[in-house]
């Protein structure tokens, strides 16, 4: 088994973070909450909550328009995030950080303008058979509606990609690949660097799905290279109907408009319009400049520990759960790659995922349960779902203690 370096001990004092994050101070079922749900979303530290309640108490307004004290404070405030996810991602300009709903919704921006305009009949688009539904459905839509054709890398039984597979895929018909950099359900890091070279080697864009990475692993898209790289602010302890898509200059520049209305124009007459630069362009109407604005409260409470700590803790976390489980009857593990998030889907013999998942919960142990979205994966697999265990910065050992004990006495009532 790993273990947590001191250094790193002394600089995550996981009992003074847990006290950020109000939500964990409570009993279900008269239990005290063990959170294990951080891959559908994490929880959120005071600093993010009361950035949201400072913007609605002291400066909500409207932002780029008006040009008054609140207006020009709120307006302050959204762009200073703009910055700061510039710096999270490391992208050349803050005008490549595009603001979106998350990153299902930066995914369908991408295949509505980039995918609308550049694709085309026998095209093809190569998606992993590791995909969330959100980066699977829209490049179906658009596959459909163009007469283009998706195919798939497939996933080997401990759920990494086949890399060999996806390189004889690649052909001059190849016009996109988009893959996540971790899996939601299995954990297993992508190797992006590998499938953007070659998939640049045939001319084809790349966009790299980062809802799962973003909280624990290192981004840099200038050294990705990738095209396209998209977040959602809730996966990173920010609020949840934020997010963002970076791109590069030349490629955001040369798609249409996702939506239209206001702030995305320069000038409208009924003769005909003219629109705003990047990222404004994609921009329409009033966004959600509350939750913008404490999305950097959650980059900034990631920044305050890093991320080699914060990865340290989890990946420390995952292997003691591994351990525990190996001790568990019956008990099968779903997704043992080399590289991985803490992330750890399992089964048990006899056992239905949705069954465990109640009976943890009535111990204040909250697992996802269920396909998690991913429903290729999982035929492919020839399973329906999984019991899944997903850790973040403020959860312990003690917690996953009680997690194993609960599937002990699980499996010992169901027998």
């Amino acid at each position: 088994m790993t273990d947590i370096s001191q250094e790193t001990k002394k600089v995550l004092d996981i009992q003074a973070i847990r006290n950020e994050f109000p939500v964990l101070d409570q009993e279900v079922n008269g239990k005290p909450l063990a959170y294990f749900d951080n891959a559908a979303t994490t929880q959120k530290p005071i600093q993010v909550i009361n950035a949201l309640d400072e913007y609605y108490r002291g400066y909500n307004a409207n932002i780029h328009r008006g040009i008054h004290t609140l207006a020009e404070k709120a307006t302050k405030a959204f762009e200073d995030t703009r910055v700061v996810l510039q710096q999270f991602l490391n992208s050349r300009e803050k005008e490549e950080i595009v603001f979106t709903k998350g990153t299902t919704d930066s995914i369908n921006l991408v295949v509505a303008t980039y995918g609308r305009k550049f694709i085309g009949a026998g095209d093809e688009i190569i998606l992993s058979g590791l995909e969330h539904h959100s980066n699977i459905v829209p490049w179906q839509i658009l596959a459909e509606e163009k007469g283009a054709i998706i195919k798939v890398i497939p996933v080997f039984d401990n759920g990494e990609l086949d890399y060999e597979t996806f390189e004889n895929l690649l052909s001059d018909k190849t016009k996109f690949v988009s893959v996540n950099h971790a899996s939601n359900s299995l954990g297993t890091i992508n190797d992006i660097k590998r499938i953007i070279n070659g998939a640049h080697g045939v001319g084809a864009k790349v966009l790299i799905d980062g809802a799962q990475a973003s909280a624990h692993i290192e981004l840099d898209v200038q050294d990705f290279d990738c095209d396209f790289y998209a977040v959602s602010s809730h996966k990173f302890y920010g609020p949840t109907g934020a997010g963002a898509l970076y791109g590069k200059r030349e490629l955001l520049e040369s798609m249409p408009p996702y939506q239209g209305g206001g702030e995305m124009i320069k000038d409208v007459s009924f003769s005909g319009t003219t629109y705003n630069d990047i990222p404004y362009k994609f921009e329409a109407g009033t966004p959600n400049i509350a939750d913008i604005v404490a999305l950097k409260e959650g980059i900034n409470f990631i920044k305050r520990f890093g991320k080699e700590n914060i990865a340290a803790h989890e990946l420390d976390l995952l292997a003691y759960t591994v351990d525990g489980l190996n001790t568990i009857e019956g008990m099968r593990l779903i997704g043992t790659a080399k590289h991985k998030v803490s992330v750890q889907s399992f089964l048990i013999d006899g056992v239905h995922p949705f069954d465990i998942g109640q009976m943890l919960d009535a111990r204040g142990v909250a697992v996802r349960t269920g396909h998690h979205c991913t429903q290729p994966l999982m035929d492919s697999m020839g399973i329906e779902g999984t019991v899944r265990a997903s850790f973040a910065i403020y959860n312990t050992r003690e917690e996953i203690d009680r997690m194993v004990e609960g599937l002990t006495r699980i499996v010992k009532f169901m027998k």
